[in-house]
């Protein structure tokens, strides 16, 4: 099957960071489509308009894309089943014309699909009778199989007793990081926090924080992670911890539960709807710096990472493939629909 790819990248001056692209998955599938170049919207919508399909479907994660995700739905008649994949509706850096952006996106779409149930509230509250599934977000399977833990942190020189939280993805304000860098200041020497991703905002105030740190207690790696790296970090580390001030899901999340890493995440968004604490992972209450060092404390101690780690080891031996049930679900729900 050829597949055509709505490409979603920007120029330089919109994109804050050098790059988020793999060069082995950029040829995958063809582009037909730049968000920021309405020009391109007739061609694409022609080709589109030339394949006469029974469903179009939208994936939508920011308001940016509203235009070209109306543009393009209106070139379908009513015989068209428009549904939305809706990873965040309401943006986490929100801009005084995100909410009439919304409204015209959920206003061209049938059904809707959501990762979280903080999303579904978010559609509900533009449409109170919008037809919405939550399926959370499958786990990875692209980034490789768990490493020894031992040779994956010889490849960051980190010794085998320490303590070893990881921060990874982009890094903006919203995810917290501030607050993990004030916690470190609260643990012990045992603790390291091993941060990977790029920088989108002000990148000094968190060398800042660092440098107050004792040295080799924090490693730094600003960039983009490609995906044969990934492994490494997630097999390195103890911990994952996500301190989100807000956030309705998280990619790092499915990430993490696929090497079966334990998560730490807050109460903000919906990243804990899916854990029970103790369980499957850990749920810090109060995000600030003091209640997030007590609980990584915490977290360490009694065997709690040992308890959620089996766990987590025995769900993935009885798992079937989540994305195949994923797109299972998809389908059915849009059989459904469509058939009222």
């Amino acid at each position: 099957m050829r597949h055509l790819h709505l490409g979603n990248n920007t120029q330089n001056f919109y994109f804050p960071g050098k790059t988020q692209l793999d060069s082995k998955e950029s040829m995958r599938y063809p582009q037909i489509i730049t968000s920021y170049n309405p020009l391109t919207y007739i061609s694409a919508r022609k080709r589109l308009r030339r394949v006469n399909p029974d469903v179009f479907m939208a994936n939508y994660w920011m308001p940016f894309f509203a235009p070209m995700y109306v543009y393009m739905s209106k070139s379908f008649g009513n015989d068209v089943f428009k549904v939305a994949l809706i990873h965040n509706l309401t943006p986490h850096e929100p801009r005084f014309f995100d909410g009439y952006l919304n409204r015209l996106f959920i206003k061209q779409f049938d059904a809707f699909v959501v990762l979280s149930d903080k999303v579904k509230q978010d559609v509900l509250s533009y449409r109170s009778n919008a037809n919405c599934l939550v399926l959370p977000h499958p786990k990875y399977k692209q980034f490789g199989e768990v490493q020894e833990k031992a040779k994956a942190r010889a490849a960051f020189s980190i010794s085998e007793n320490s303590k070893v939280l990881l921060f990874f993805g982009l890094i903006r304000d919203y995810k917290g990081l501030d607050i993990l860098l004030a916690a470190m200041k609260h643990l012990d020497e045992s603790f390291i926090l091993l941060i990977a991703g790029e920088v989108y905002g002000d990148k000094n105030k968190y060398l800042k924080q660092i440098a107050q740190i004792a040295e080799g207690r924090v490693l730094f790696h600003d960039h983009y992670i490609s995906d044969d790296e990934v492994s490494n970090y997630f097999s390195a580390a103890d911990c994952c911890v996500l301190p989100y001030k807000a956030g309705t899901q998280s990619g790092i999340q499915a990430v993490a539960s696929s090497f079966n890493l334990p998560v730490l995440v807050s109460t903000n968004g919906g990243l804990h709807e899916q854990i029970k604490e103790g369980h499957n992972g850990f749920i810090v209450d109060h995000l600030n710096e003091e209640a997030l060092a007590n609980k990584i404390e915490n977290v360490f101690s009694g065997g709690k990472l040992q308890i959620v780690e089996e766990f987590l080891l025995q769900q993935d031996d009885a798992q079937k493939d989540e994305w195949s049930e994923f797109a299972d679900q998809i389908l059915n729900f849009i059989s459904f629909e469509k058939s009222k």
